[in-house]
């Protein structure tokens, strides 16, 4: 996952509405959006990474969310012990608040990839960073973007996914067909950002431009899928997910939509 927004307590229909790019490397195989088939984890709705057996977004019937993006920097490369993916299957899989979460994992945090990880409970929001070191704290109601550096961080596609994420908290939920097309529409933007607005991450110039817009295509990586959810004030919650092939070509969606358990 290398692009999210979202609004957070800031929607009148929505407790939690978000929208997230997921990148990575056309050869890394994965499966589409659906309950997983584990005997411990049949509640968790997500996307499943087939080379670490982790996730990158999730739900599960009781209304817990979790996301990851990596960190960008000069030691992106080098793999760790402990696979990012595994932080979002975790805490899918568990009942821990996110504190609780939080705390579990600080001892082994430097084990992953540089990560940014979103959890909701159903009750808090809370971002966690392992870079420089382990940042964990509440997210403040309101709309936020996240890509591959610090919550906020006003790189050029996260300004475009927030403001857009802006407009639709900003229209209160009149149309959810418009306000679907319109995220979808800025999560698909092609277009580089111009150098003068590209951040210095420690990759190369040529690397910088290719991963500027929201949207990312190369021959070998690129974005794989565009994902929404609502959770609903009224305990529903929904998540679509267009996936795209290797061409950038739409191989379709799935959309699905339910209950929280035991929501009032």
């Amino acid at each position: 996952m290398c692009l999210l927004a979202f609004a957070w307590n800031a929607h009148p229909a929505h407790r939690l509405l978000l929208v997230a790019n997921r990148d990575e490397f056309y050869a890394r195989e994965a499966t589409p959006l659906g309950w997983w088939t584990d005997h411990h984890a049949p509640h968790v709705l997500a996307g499943r990474d087939l080379q670490e057996g982790g996730a990158w977004l999730g739900v599960s019937r009781s209304g817990r969310l979790a996301a990851v993006t990596n960190v960008r920097g000069p030691d992106v490369a080098v793999r760790k012990p402990l696979s990012r993916g595994q932080l979002v299957a975790d805490f899918l899989r568990g009942a821990e608040s996110t504190a609780a979460f939080a705390e579990r994992i600080e001892h082994e945090a430097q084990a992953y990839g540089g990560f940014n990880l979103l959890l909701y409970d159903g009750d808090e929001l809370r971002y966690l960073t392992n870079r420089p070191r382990l940042l964990s704290e509440d997210v403040a109601p309101g709309v936020h973007a996240l890509s591959n550096a610090q919550l906020d961080t006003p790189w050029p596609k996260a300004r475009a996914a927030h403001a857009a994420m802006d407009r639709i908290v900003a229209k209160s939920g009149t149309d959810e067909a418009d306000d679907e097309s319109a995220l979808m529409a800025v999560m698909a933007g092609r277009a580089p950002a111009p150098d003068e607005a590209l951040p210095l991450t420690g990759v190369s110039l040529e690397m910088e431009r290719l991963l500027s817009p929201p949207f990312i295509h190369s021959p070998a990586y690129g974005t794989r899928c565009t994902s929404l959810i609502r959770i609903g004030v009224d305990g529903q919650v929904s998540f679509l997910e267009r996936r795209f092939d290797s061409t950038g070509r739409s191989l379709g969606d799935t959309r699905l939509k339910f209950s929280i358990e035991n929501a009032s």
